[in-house]
């Protein structure tokens, strides 16, 4: 029976794939009774000095009792996790609560041959987030003071440490509530981790084609081809059990023939063989693989089964895995020179980094981008994006010192709040360019798993301008963007227009205002046969004028005006005052001049010399100036530090749990109102208090109790708020008073199902708003914040935001919907409490990001006065908490 009870309670969530400090992978779980061989083997691995760490004495084997013990544990009162590679243990940590039950102990075990890799870091924050689960708040533990290693991990977990050293043993004990250097400390190694995995992806030391063939224009031709012709200097092999001879060189067939060991292995064999080809990568100890082979998760439940498996049984050996259906990756550092992919030539060496997902618009997107002539850094093709995701790749690349921006083409999510936690943090150094479709997150492409969203509308777009990224929508704006971010930003959104017509000056001015850019300038050349000379000086006095932060260059075809020289021209004058400079060439008809582009195009001109973004077109030139204005007025923000305001978590999860018994599958429990209002108060918010009445009589009792003057409104959900029918009655003052308002609302409201009132403390007059917020399968907690009535009913006229939010969030989320005017003195009305607003949106947030058991919570209205603000009603349901794809611990994203 005790066996039964511990099944029935596994925490199979506690499951987690994760990325190492070197970049490699191991699968991190709650120890098993199953376990006990694994773990004494593990045991007998350890030198004399790690056991002696660990129990303060040798011993040369484990009991049977203690396997026992250690091997069975409740998950609750007593918990370990083991971090294993393949069949193998690797790791221990456990906790076993003391007499205080807010309190454990925790113990760790590393092996020897892996000591140094950050297990020890990752099972603390894995076994802490469990403990929070079972309400325990402090750890202590016991090490000697030899132990360093043990000694650092603790040190340097983030947490406030009390360390004493009593009988030779040093003991620690610190609070498990994650706090702001916690979460910095977490995030600095998920970053370090997750760049060094990508980094052995995209500098392989040793590279092997699986399927590699003689038939050209197959995938495997293809990649050892385009891998040989790139010129990586490192070893290649061609794996293929029945040719003789490919490319020039002996093929193995086998990878585990290969005498030396591989590094990164491209996979293009048929479907049915991946599976087999990958699990014998991982035997022969590859670090990574790309699979090119498509069939996968397009092929309905069967292949997203599949793809799922091998994705597990690669990174439970330490190994990566790109696609399947990639188009492959690519890495132009003259000192690497990878083209492991299906591109003809290694590209054109740059400073843009490209993700993409399914390798047609890895197409797409590449050709775009070639026929424009950027240059890349390095390019990542997910395919499905199984395991390697765009947010592994930012992860690598604000590191990078080659990438100087990046562009990503988004088909679906993984894990959206740590994309809007990645590119929040990058961009503030390179810009982010989004390409995402209008269905990104409302349904998923063909061979791509994850989750959709149910969160308003604009709270996906409202989460991408909050990370500040730039969102475009198709692949020819993405280039345009990256045009201008491959040279410098505008300081601010001043543009002057340089034009050799009037006309053409004209529209493009007119272009720029529509699109939210302040025209400086606008200056005719007035020259009849102008020169390359004259559009250059007159750019270069225009970007001294007061103002002027970009300079758009519209030219209309003269005869021997060459495009080429106006570019090289304007390029020069760009370089010299670190301002953009962009071309427009309309009207060129002969189809072998270039005017698209980054001119002039490489070849023309010395492979250095400065280049102009170039467009056909003033529209797409100016829409992308505009984006990127946006990009730095956004990073010309103050953020502002993480919202912090005192709070008890500890009573709402004492008044959330007895709830969460009622809730069964995807289905709500509502609570009742004095329970959400209890659980606000925990966040120190207050709701008016209010009483229900039945009829005039009940009424008045309540005012009584209450206090004069009250407010009384319909209790009906579609009539409480519902001033303009007589819904609402404000100021009421005596009990006469009352007893009249009930009898004649109750008259007029019972044609439209008005029933019970409710009577409520009156409020100080001000500004009614509205404060939403849930939890959404693919957003996480999305806060939602807009001014009550048709604004928010009619117009949809809301902010979003993803929680956690800083003090900068908050500031801007109150002033972000078109009706805020009216919080800030409109028409002759003095200005309202924004400052009690803003406290009143953080602290929501906070009871939103640290609860997700918490589904809803609506504060409506909120009614905002001059001094201060007054909460009169508040709702909240509880569900099932979303296995959130982003917390306080670090773990790969299940695909």
């Amino acid at each position: 029976m005790a066996e039964a009870r511990t099944q029935t309670a596994y925490p199979r969530h506690w499951e987690a794939d994760v990325v190492l400090r070197d970049g490699g992978t191991a699968h991190l779980r709650p120890i098993r009774p199953e376990d006990a061989p694994a773990l004494e083997a593990f045991h007998g691995r350890q030198s004399e000095g790690s056991i002696y760490f660990r129990f303060f004495s040798y011993k040369a084997r484990l009991t049977d009792a203690e396997l026992k013990r250690f091997t069975e544990v409740d998950h609750r009162d007593r918990a370990a996790l083991v971090i294993t590679v393949g069949d193998e243990i690797i790791g221990v940590g456990r906790y076993d609560r003391l007499s205080d039950p807010a309190e454990a102990e925790v113990a760790f075990n590393i092996a020897d041959a892996h000591q140094g890799r950050g297990l020890g870091s990752i099972l603390l924050e894995h076994l802490a987030a469990a403990a929070r689960e079972n309400h325990i708040r402090r750890f202590t533990a016991e090490v000697l003071p030899e132990n360093r290693k043990m000694l650092a991990v603790f040190a340097e977990a983030g947490y406030a440490l009390d360390r004493r050293f009593d009988d030779g043993v040093v003991s620690v004990s610190f609070e498990i509530d994650p706090t702001e250097k916690s979460r910095a400390v977490m995030a600095s190694r998920e970053h370090r981790a997750e760049a060094r995995s990508v980094l052995g992806l995209l500098a392989p030391s040793s590279v092997a084609v699986i399927g590699a063939s003689r038939a050209w224009g197959s995938i495997g031709h293809q990649l050892l081809e385009h891998l040989v012709e790139g010129g990586f200097e490192g070893p290649v092999y061609a794996i293929n059990p029945e040719a003789l001879e490919l490319g020039g060189m002996i093929p193995y067939g086998r990878i585990s023939e290969v005498p030396e060991a591989v590094d990164l292995a491209l996979v293009a064999v048929p479907y049915a063989e991946v599976p087999a080809v990958v699990a014998e990568c991982a035997a022969a100890g590859v670090h990574g693989v790309v699979i090119a082979s498509g069939g996968f998760a397009e092929r309905g439940a069967e292949g997203l089964a599949a793809q799922r498996e091998i994705v597990r049984h690669a990174r439970s050996r330490g190994m990566r895995v790109v696609g399947p259906g990639s188009l492959g990756i690519v890495n132009t550092d003259p000192d690497v020179r990878l083209n492991a992919s299906l591109a003809p030539r290694l590209p054109r060496q740059g400073g843009l980094g490209l993700f993409s997902q399914s390798a047609s618009i890895g197409v797409a997107v590449f050709a775009a981008a070639h026929r424009r002539h950027l240059g890349f850094s390095s390019i990542v093709s997910a395919g499905n994006r199984a395991d390697v995701s765009g947010n592994d790749v930012m992860q690598y690349w604000e590191d990078d010192v080659a990438t100087d921006a990046v562009a990503l083409y988004l088909e679906s999510f993984g894990n959206p709040r740590k994309f809007a936690r990645i590119a929040r943090r990058l961009a503030r150094s390179k810009p982010v360019i989004v390409a995402k479709g209008e269905g990104l997150g409302l349904r998923l492409p063909p061979g791509h798993s994850g989750r959709t969203t149910q969160a308003p509308a604009g709270a996906l777009d409202a989460m991408l301008r909050q990370a500040g990224v730039i969102r475009v929508g198709t692949v020819e704006e993405l280039v345009d963007v990256a045009q201008i971010a491959a040279g410098p930003l505008p300081a601010g959104p001043g543009v002057a227009v340089l034009s050799n017509s009037i006309a053409l000056g004209r529209v493009a001015a007119d272009t720029a205002q529509t699109l939210g850019l302040a025209v400086a300038a606008t200056e005719d050349l007035g020259l009849a046969r102008p020169t390359a000379a004259d559009f250059a000086g007159a750019a270069r006095a225009l970007l001294d004028g007061e103002g002027v932060d970009a300079v758009v260059v519209a030219v209309l075809p003269v005869a021997g005006l060459r495009v080429d020289d106006v570019a090289s021209a304007l390029g020069e004058v760009a370089e010299a005052s670190g301002a953009p400079v962009l071309a427009v060439f309309p009207g060129i008809l002969d189809r072998r001049i270039e005017t698209d582009g980054l001119l002039p195009a490489p070849g023309r001109r010395d492979a250095g010399a400065p280049r102009v973004p170039a467009f056909s077109s003033a529209g797409p030139a100016l829409a992308a100036l505009a984006a990127t204005v946006r990009y730095s007025e956004w990073l010309a923000v103050d953020q502002g530090v993480p919202f912090e305001a005192e709070h008890d978590d500890d009573a709402a999860e004492a008044l959330i749990e007895p709830y969460l018994s009622d809730v069964e599958g995807t289905e709500l429990t509502r609570l009742p109102d004095e329970a959400a209002a209890r659980l606000l108060a925990s966040y120190g918010i207050q709701v008016v208090p209010s009483r229900r009445a039945a009829d005039a009589e009940e009424a008045v009792a309540a005012g009584e109790a209450l206090g004069w003057p009250v407010a009384v409104k319909s209790a009906s959900a579609h009539l409480r708020h519902r001033l303009d029918l007589g819904a609402v009655r404000l100021d009421v003052q005596d009990a006469p008073a009352l007893r009249s308002a009930v009898e004649q609302m109750g008259h007029s409201l019972s044609a439209l199902g008005g029933g019970e009132f409710e009577v409520q403390s009156m409020a100080p007059v001000g500004q009614a708003c509205v404060l939403r917020a849930l939890e959404d399968p693919l957003l996480g907690p999305v806060v939602s914040f807009g001014l009550a009535g048709d604004a928010v009913d009619l117009l949809d006229d809301w902010a979003h935001r993803i929680t956690p939010l800083t003090t900068g969030d908050v500031r801007e989320m109150v002033r972000s919907p078109r009706t805020s005017v009216k919080l800030f003195g409109h028409e002759g009305l003095p200005p309202l409490d924004v400052a009690a607003l803003e406290d009143l949106v953080g602290r929501v947030s906070l009871l939103k990001d640290r609860h997700p058991e918490v589904a809803l919570v609506e504060l409506r209205p909120v009614v905002v006065s001059e001094t201060g603000l007054a909460v009169l009603s508040v709702a909240a349901w509880i569900g099932n908490a979303a296995r959130r794809t982003d917390n306080a611990r670090r773990a790969m994203l299940a695909q």
